[in-house]
């Protein structure tokens, strides 16, 4: 049986896409755990990482809207994989 974890979502933010299917925001990923770059900002290996960002429309990565450019851009895009589809294997329940 896998064990069930609880993850606030925003009710607006969207649908969380398929397995390999662009990324839309939906938060899932970066709620449930950081990715390496947010295990460093956050300080933590579980939980909501400390850079997600909620715009009113979808969960952004708040490294990422810092707009970092040259080598620093590119290697924030590789660390949260940004334009690698979703990774996230988690599957909401739905709301209650």
């Amino acid at each position: 049986m896998t064990p069930h974890r609880v993850i606030e979502i925003h009710a607006d933010a969207p649908t969380k896409p398929a397995l390999g299917a662009a990324c839309n925001g939906c938060g899932v990923c970066c709620l449930a755990e950081p990715c390496p770059l947010g295990v460093l900002i956050s300080r933590r290996l579980t939980g909501a990482c400390a850079a997600l960002q909620w715009n009113g429309a979808r969960y952004v990565c708040g490294v990422l809207t810092a707009q970092p450019r040259g080598l620093r851009g590119w290697l924030v895009q590789r660390w949260i994989a940004a334009g690698d589809g979703c990774d996230c294997s988690l599957e909401p329940a739905g709301k209650p």
